[in-house]
C-alpha cells in the first residue's frame, strides 16, 4: 500500500530551521525527521512512498537522490572520478518525489498526485512531520471493516502546562504533569483513503484549498469520514521546542521507535 507524504509547507513555525531546510528535513536523532516517518511506516511493510515536494523540495530530492552514497561506506578515485561502493545501509524504500507547487495548499497537493496511485488500492496519507506509535496494522483493520472512503486517526495531545489540583488554602493535592486534555479529540495526521476520494477534489480549484477543510467536511456530510482512536504516543514538531523534545526522546527511549 502507498505512502504520500505532505513535505510542500514552509514551516513557518520553525523558522529558526526552515529558513534553511523544508521542515520534513529537520534532524532528530541525526536523521530528517521524515525518514522516521518512513521507517514507521516501512516496519508495517509499507515502503512505497510519494513524497509531496514544494518549499525548497530541491533538497528532499538530492536527500533520496544521494542517500546510498551517504549511508555507504565508498572509496572515491580522483584521478578517474570513480567510486566504489564496499557496504551500504540503504532503506528498502520505493519513493516518487512528486513537484506539488510552492504555495499549493495540502488539498492541492494530494489532488496533483493522483496519477500516481492506483486507482484499485486504498492508500495512506500522512504529514511529514508527525511521529506517533500507532499501530498501523489495527487501523487498516479498522479502515476495511467499516468500509467508508476515509478513516483519520485521532488523538489526545498532551498539555504543555502541568496542571494543579488545590485545596480551598490553596494547597497543592496533586500535580499533573502534561495530562491529557480532558476529552478533546484532534486530527492525528494519519489517515487511510480509498480512491474514490479524488472524487471530492474533482469539481473545483484545489490549490488554495486545505484538506482539513472543504474536502475532510464534504467527507462528513457525506458520512464518509470515520475517526480511528489512537491513545498512545504522539508528537507534533511545530517548533524548536517540539525538536528539542523529540531530541531528548530519541536520545532517552524514543517511543515512535518500531524497529
Amino acid at each position: 500500500m502507498k505512502v504520500v507524504i505532505f513535505a510542500g509547507g514552509k514551516g513557518t513555525r520553525i523558522s529558526e530551521e526552515s529558513h534553511l531546510r523544508p521542515k520534513p528535513m529537520i534532524e532528530v536523532g541525526g536523521k530528517p525527521i521524515l525518514w522516521h516517518i518512513m521507517k514507521s511506516y516501512a516496519e508495517y511493510g509499507h515502503n512505497e512512498f510519494i513524497i509531496c515536494l514544494g518549499y525548497k523540495g530541491y533538497m528532499i530530492k538530492e536527500y533520496f537522490l544521494n542517500y546510498h552514497f551517504h549511508n555507504a561506506d565508498v572509496t572515491v578515485d580522483l584521478s578517474d572520478n570513480s567510486v566504489e561502493v564496499h557496504k551500504s545501509k540503504s532503506e528498502n524504500f520505493k519513493v516518487t518525489l512528486v513537484d506539488t507547487g510552492l504555495e499549493t495548499m495540502t488539498a492541492g497537493r494530494l489532488k496533483r498526485i493522483e496519477p500516481y496511485i492506483d486507482k484499485n488500492e486504498d492508500f495512506m496519507l500522512t504529514y511529514g512531520d508527525g511521529v506517533a506509535d500507532i499501530d498501523l496494522d489495527k487501523e487498516l483493520s479498522f479502515h476495511k471493516n467499516h468500509g467508508k472512503i476515509c478513516t483519520m486517526a485521532i488523538v489526545q495531545p498532551g498539555s504543555r502546562f502541568g496542571v494543579l489540583d488545590m485545596d480551598e488554602n490553596n494547597v497543592v493535592r496533586n500535580f499533573i504533569e502534561k495530562p491529557k486534555e480532558d476529552g478533546a479529540w484532534i486530527n492525528g495526521g494519519f489517515f487511510i483513503l480509498k480512491p474514490e476520494v479524488f472524487q471530492y477534489l474533482k469539481d473545483y480549484d484545489a490549490d488554495p484549498i486545505m484538506w482539513e477543510a472543504k474536502p475532510l467536511d464534504d467527507l462528513t456530510k457525506t458520512g464518509e469520514l470515520v475517526a480511528y482512536k489512537h491513545h498512545g504516543f504522539w508528537k507534533c514538531m511545530d517548533t524548536m521546542r517540539d525538536n528539542h523534545d523529540l531530541n531528548k526522546m530519541w536520545d532517552d527511549k524514543p517511543k515512535w521507535k518500531n524497529w
